[in-house]
């Protein structure tokens, strides 16, 4: 049987309001409700921009990609863009992605044999698409993260065409725009302060992104996706860039600043650039036990931790558990599959994603987009305002909880925990949940008063829920 609280006493209220961070527990958002809006979902490379090995790229079925979300129990995405026409990894083949958010007017051909981009001129479409899909997503009660430029193609992608696809290469716009100032073919200066003329261009193109969005209470923001340590003060800047210009807007967004990687660990950047940034949110990378046994959040900055920087496609079940324990956002870097039909609705096809030529549904991930949604369930049926961190309260040092009203434990190795409840003498309900099944299971109720032992009803790693009798209906 499901213990459940009494109704609206932990319901999150999405939609109600743009988010901000909670000012009574900042290791989360909230929006208008008041209550706390626990964040956690699957996103993946291609649902903003078209991408794949042809060109051009299959289109991308964004209703059905919403249906998985929904399915899982999911409601948050980061959505993806990608500074690139053409790029390719080792022994990955070529991808393609489309649109852009300039026109490709010409005159003249670019690298890509396609017209040239006017910098000048906007691609309505591209910010069409942004809205609609924004729109889309919170039809569902799902948030979204506008990632706005994204780096990890920059240093990573393999010459000629690390470079040559990007509309900042002179050879690619009408406007004269040389992004890449040291000629090394990468132009990762573009991420940085280094060219004015660039930054300038850049910051028009924030503005026409908040103003698509502005009056949407589903968004995020995101400066951009594995950029260098090089990149920080640029981030910086736009990060107050975008506070500023948005407080002349009816709405303000949370922004937020994500790992910095380089295939180089010279040019790496650490959690700490993070931590001291101006951004409402940060995704770490996996210093400070972030992806094995994560450092708990203190509230400094409300911390969406992100499988797409520990691990790059990794994660499990245990993690996200230990991170909601720890007060963490989860948030899995999914490679998606999405089977469709032909426009005669007889032959299949498959979509796959950019990092693989596999056209075979991967099961390894199940678990985790599973507990992701299970982990929403006790979000949304917990008091998470009141609830932070208590590491000193059970023996497996993973525990949230809000004493002496509510105590959720994870078990990475099942059988038995110890749980101080001497906050309170009085009566306390549990539940068991299994985290390979979903399956919930009560046991007699507890008293308090003192250090209790609860052991699992079942094989394996298990998480505990433990709540006052006095906040529990039947």
């Amino acid at each position: 049987m499901l213990i459940v609280a009494p109704a609206g006493y932990t319901e999150n209220a999405a939609l109600a309001g743009p988010l901000q961070v909670h000012p009574k527990n900042p290791r989360y958002f909230t929006n208008g409700s008041g209550r706390v809006v626990y964040l956690t979902g699957s996103h993946t490379w291609n649902n903003l921009k078209d991408m794949g090995k042809t060109d051009p790229p299959a289109s991308f079925d964004f209703n059905g990609y919403l249906d998985f979300l929904q399915k899982y129990n999911h409601n948050f995405i980061r959505l993806w863009t990608w500074e690139l026409s053409k790029y390719t990894y080792k022994g990955r083949g070529m991808t393609y992605a489309r649109p852009f958010p300039w026109q490709r007017t010409g005159p003249g051909k670019a690298l890509d044999g396609k017209p040239k981009f006017d910098l000048k001129k906007f691609n309505q479409k591209y910010f069409d698409r942004l809205r609609s899909r924004v729109i889309a997503a919170g039809k569902r009660r799902i948030y979204v993260s506008i990632m706005f430029f994204e780096g990890h193609g920059l240093h990573a992608s393999l010459p000629p065409w690390c470079w040559d696809g990007h509309p900042f290469n002179v050879k690619n716009n009408v406007n004269g725009i040389n992004g890449d100032l040291d000629g090394d073919g990468r132009g990762i200066e573009t991420h940085t302060l280094k060219n004015p003329a660039v930054t300038a261009l850049q910051k028009a193109y924030v503005k026409k992104v908040i103003d698509t969005v502005n009056d949407l209470d589903n968004v995020l923001f995101e400066i951009t996706n594995e950029s260098g340590d090089y990149s920080t003060q640029w981030q910086y800047q736009i990060i107050d860039f975008i506070h500023k210009y948005e407080k002349t807007r009816p709405r303000q967004h949370p922004v937020g600043m994500t790992f910095q990687f380089h295939r180089s660990k010279e040019f790496r950047g650490s959690n700490e650039n993070l931590f001291k940034s101006p951004a409402d949110w940060i995704s770490p990378n996996p210093v400070g036990g972030y992806r094995d046994n994560p450092t708990a959040a203190d509230g400094s900055k409300v911390i969406i931790s992100d499988t797409d920087h520990l691990w790059g496609i990794g994660g499990n079940r245990a993690w996200v558990w230990k991170s909601l324990c720890r007060g963490l956002n989860p948030i899995f870097m999914d490679p998606y599959r999405q089977v469709k039909k032909d426009a005669k609705d007889k032959q299949k096809t498959t979509w796959t994603d950019h990092l693989s030529d596999s056209s075979t549904l991967d099961l390894r991930w199940e678990p985790i987009r599973k507990n992701l949604g299970y982990t929403l369930n006790y979000a949304n049926r917990m008091n998470l305002t009141a609830m932070v961190p208590r590491n000193d309260l059970a023996s497996t040092k993973y525990c949230l909880a809000n004493p002496p009203v509510e105590y959720l434990v994870y078990l990475p190795d099942g059988g038995e925990v110890t749980v101080d409840l001497s906050a309170d003498s009085g009566k306390l309900n549990v539940e068991w949940l299994n985290p390979r099944n979903g399956k919930t299971t009560t046991s007699p109720a507890a008293r308090g008063g003192k250090v209790r032992s609860f052991k699992a009803p079942f094989e394996g790693d298990a998480v505990l829920y433990i709540i006052s009798a006095s906040k529990t209906s039947k």
